[in-house]
């Protein structure tokens, strides 16, 4: 087996699945979505919170169902060209790479910002450092990927069933006023989508489980149960975990903190409890970076084997079995945006690119013939509106920037096909 066209190392069972997709949706921004999502739809944000979850749960349906039927690296990569062509394949493929890397650097600069509140500077280069380990931890290999993920994530479940404890304890007599529950429209039907974009970045770390198809065993088995059990589980922890934030703080002082849980502790005098916010924050900033880390090195593999991506980022370490080359790349890339870019922006660049993405996995899962089929086509017909709806609720200079890194991406391969001489496909 040579190192640039080796398979992976089929590894993980539907738990170790399970905790892969947690640590990416149970990632730092449980911790801080609440905030900018209040900000948008006041109490509304529940009514935001269900339609993200119905989305994800369609755009998962339709991951799973592809990933029974195609279980190799690459995610909606792979099913985009089986099902729609190698053109709609490489838009998934590049929006997942794009938007991810993105989510890499947002990701980085929150742990950073939780763990060192000090100078701008010291924060950079913490983030910088905690891009560098967890790459060097996943080019050893994919059990030691869960093994970290598993402790991240129990830490962060952990401090966030805390922060419910201490509110429900503190808040016996509280309640949000009348006027608050009725305003639930406030933010109007804009507001409220809005705040579902911002909850659904949030949610969308399942197609990580869907791009390792190729290091799970039995995965026409796995991936089609750890899934829906890793949307569950993170659905059921936001609806507890918002609930109990605007029950402790109401939306108007979410909206107005930068960090709504520790606002929300405060708000109930669990003010001491602080601690275990940060702490929680940065382990599940760090699970999510990790999870994160290993799903975009698994597709920029992907699209290396097919040509549309350089054919060096293919190789497979010889004893470690995972993309070396990807991994070591993307984390000079991911540390470079870090050094340079806004906490803000790259969330919403990386939204834009997670969203088209989606859309694509929706419209190839429509293609299946019956025999593949686990779920109702509507379902996938609702999760391909969707996306494309929450497309435009973004900023407008999230889709500006979000079209034109596109569209660089598909004129360079088209540059590339011409100059290979190779008949467009």
């Amino acid at each position: 087996m040579s190192a640039s066209s080796g398979a992976l190392d089929r590894k993980l069972g539907v738990g170790d699945a399970v905790v892969i997709g947690l640590g990416s949706m149970i990632g730092a921004g449980v911790f801080a979505v609440f905030g900018p999502a209040a900000a948008a739809a006041g109490t509304g944000l529940l009514v935001g919170l269900l339609i993200a979850a119905v989305i994800a749960f369609c755009n998962a349906t339709a991951s799973a169902q592809l990933a029974a039927v195609y279980p190799v690296s690459g995610g909606t990569y792979v099913y985009g060209r089986e099902r729609l062509g190698s053109w709609w394949g490489f838009t998934a493929g590049w929006g997942f790479v794009i938007g991810k890397t993105a989510s890499c650097a947002a990701m980085a600069l929150t742990v950073a910002a939780y763990a060192v509140p000090g100078p701008w500077w010291l924060q950079r280069a913490v983030a910088v450092l905690a891009v560098l380990g967890l790459a060097a931890l996943n080019c050893r290999g994919v059990t030691r990927t869960v093994t970290l993920t598993r402790v991240l994530v129990t830490v962060s479940l952990t401090a966030l069933a805390t922060v419910v404890l201490v509110i429900a304890v503190g808040s016996r007599d509280a309640s949000l006023r009348p006027e608050e529950w009725s305003a639930l429209g406030s933010g109007g039907v804009h507001g409220i989508l809005q705040s579902a974009g911002l909850l659904f970045f949030a949610f969308a770390g399942y197609a990580r489980i869907a791009t390792m198809g190729e290091e799970v065993r039995d995965p026409a088995r796995t991936l089609p149960r750890a899934i829906p059990i890793a949307l569950g589980i993170a659905v059921v922890v936001y609806l507890v975990v918002g609930g109990a934030a605007l029950l402790a703080a109401g939306p108007e002082r979410l909206a107005s903190a930068d960090a709504p849980l520790t606002a929300a502790l405060g708000a109930v005098g669990g003010g001491g409890f602080g601690w275990v916010v940060r702490i929680g924050a940065v382990a599940a900033g760090l699970g999510a970076l990790l999870a994160l880390l290993t799903g975009i090195g698994r597709t920029s593999l992907a699209m290396a084997r097919e040509g549309d991506l350089p054919g060096w980022l293919a190789v497979v370490h010889p004893r470690f079995l995972v993309p070396q080359h990807a991994e070591v790349a993307l984390a000079v890339v991911v540390s470079a945006i870090v050094l340079t870019a806004d906490l803000r922006g790259a969330i919403g660049f990386s939204s834009f690119g997670v969203l088209v993405y989606y859309a694509i996995a929706n419209a190839s899962a429509l293609t299946q013939p019956a025999d593949q089929r686990r779920w109702p086509r509507g379902l996938h017909v609702l999760g391909l509106v969707g996306c494309c709806v929450l497309v435009a609720t973004l900023p407008w200079s999230s889709i500006v920037a979000g079209s034109s890194v596109m569209v660089v991406g598909l004129v360079g391969r088209l540059l590339v096909i011409r100059r290979r001489g190779a008949v467009t496909p």
